[in-house]
């Protein structure tokens, strides 16, 4: 059987029974799929055939603004001049009450429109189709932020459709060198991308480049942002995301007023932020929100959690196994005591439990809300107590592997945990074997491979390195947030000809 990309540059036929024939075979064995051939307006009238796919148009507005419309036609009843029109200029001036109709004559844009949930309305004798936007498939509306939970600020957050998040932008960027370019993804699932940017802040070259990765991209289906990510993102071996995912429009509205991109996929309440720096990760949208000096003290908190999050597993084997005279006297005595009755090392304490918590989180993710965060507070106390009541871990392990797995609650960036997880039993086993040494080493090898990383040609730790670039300007947005005044300049992402912001 065809398909939709098959009829690229294939126009309709002027005889109506040849098109009805065609979507007949296409769409003959889908009992969802609607055609309809009938002659509205008395005497004279010409047959029209409408196509379109049940549950995905809206029943209300195709019948109001269109079926009655054309039914209430009275074609004997036409002026020599209306008569004078052509049967395609009649029908759609006088036939359709809705402003929002397009033509077409590429059967490729008609199959799509009519997949997208609009309405096909052929007529006999024209090689013309006029398509009118009745769109009406289900969705969840404008809903609260899950992912990215601010104490103060907008709670609307993206959603599935993708029409509805371009509104959500122009709705806080009311410019008009607001640009949103669309196009297609996917040979089968055709789903619809929009590139979302400045015109005059952005920078041509990396405009460029967003456009020639998206370009590149064949694969049957495109089910989810997530999935436009994997393709994009330059260096596939690291664990550190290179695109930055987002649910809250004003992030994303923020972002495009610093010269940076927002790729928007239908079908996911996720929005991609291109370039990104790790900085980014640690920036949240309630950080730009309240007093300055709050968030600062919040912003640098982030970064001790993702240190923590990776270095303190290492740290305590390190110092538990080679250099226990770092540890105060009266602390190791309890802590010998604490491990005496346990059967296995210290590193297989750390993997059992954390396998624990990380079974635990996975099952608070999986399940409801209400009852996830139950398990998830509920199992961690009953299995921590349990295990050292049992022998199995000490005390100080459970703890360690507890702050761990705080800390990296701490981050705002989902993404960037994945890749702090990662890397902090890459940094556990270093230490296990080497310890100081290897804490060291794993440290600094993961800082090499951050320093390597590029996100559209961006260096990854920007500005804590290359700050010399943005003279030291992207600074005041880093470890801690400077007074919203003198954030004057935009990041480097901007084009160098319009970095100023604020006057």
């Amino acid at each position: 059987m065809e398909m939709v990309q098959d009829f690229k540059g294939k126009k309709p036929s002027a005889n109506i029974e040849e098109n009805i024939k065609i979507l007949t075979d296409l769409f003959g064995e889908s009992q969802d799929y609607i055609g309809r051939k009938f002659a509205p307006g008395g005497a004279g009238a010409p047959w029209l055939y409408m196509a379109y796919f049940d549950a995905m148009t809206n029943r209300e507005a195709m019948d109001f603004t269109v079926i009655k419309r054309l039914f209430d036609m009275n074609w004997a009843a036409l002026t020599p001049e209306e008569k004078g029109a052509t049967v395609y200029e009649t029908l759609r001036d006088r036939g359709i009450a809705t402003t929002d109709i397009s033509e077409t004559d590429d059967m490729f844009d008609i199959l799509y429109f009519i997949h997208a949930g609009d309405t096909a309305v052929f007529i006999e004798g024209c090689e013309k189709v006029i398509v009118v936007a009745t769109r009406g498939f289900p969705n969840r509306g404008i809903q609260s932020a899950e992912t990215e939970v601010v104490v103060q600020g907008p709670r609307e957050a993206f959603s599935e459709v993708m029409r509805f998040n371009t509104a959500l932008i122009r709705r806080r960027i009311r410019d008009n060198n607001l640009v949103v370019k669309q196009s297609k993804l996917g040979i089968r699932s055709l789903t619809d991308i929009a590139v979302v940017y400045m015109s005059d802040i952005t920078r041509p070259e990396v405009l460029a480049e967003v456009e020639r990765r998206l370009e590149s991209i064949e694969v049957d289906g495109i089910m989810d942002s997530g999935c436009v990510e994997q393709f994009i993102e330059e260096s596939w071996l690291s664990p550190f995301p290179q695109v930055q995912l987002t649910e809250r429009p004003d992030k994303a509205a923020s972002s495009i007023l610093e010269g940076r991109i927002a790729i928007i996929v239908d079908n996911s309440p996720f929005v991609i932020l291109v370039p990104v720096t790790m900085n980014s990760f640690f920036q949240a949208s309630e950080d730009y929100y309240s007093r300055w000096q709050v968030m600062s003290v919040t912003r640098f908190l982030r970064f001790v959690g993702a240190f923590i999050a990776i270095a303190l597993p290492g740290i305590y084997l390190a110092i538990a196994l080679f250099h226990p005279s770092m540890i105060p006297l009266l602390m190791v005595n309890r802590l010998a005591q604490a491990s005496q009755n346990v059967p296995f090392p210290a590193v297989i304490e750390f993997i059992l439990l954390d396998a624990a918590f990380e079974l635990l989180r996975e099952a608070g993710i999986r399940l409801k809300s209400a009852s996830g965060g139950t398990i998830g507070i509920v199992g961690g106390l009953i299995i921590g107590q349990a295990a050292v009541e049992a022998g199995l871990v000490s005390p100080i392990v459970v703890i360690i592997v507890a702050m761990t797995g705080i800390a990296t609650f701490s981050i705002p960036s989902v993404s960037l945990v994945y890749g702090f997880r990662l890397v902090k039993y890459g940094v556990l086993a270093l230490s296990a074997f080497l310890g100081f040494f290897g804490l060291i080493m794993g440290l600094i090898i993961t800082l090499i491979h951050l320093a390597g990383l590029k996100s559209f040609g961006f260096p990854y730790l920007m500005p804590f390195a290359a700050s010399e670039l943005s003279k030291g300007e992207d600074l005041k947005d880093s470890l801690f947030r400077f007074p919203l005044f003198s954030l004057k300049k935009r990041p480097f992402f901007a084009n160098q000809n319009e970095t100023t912001r604020m006057k």
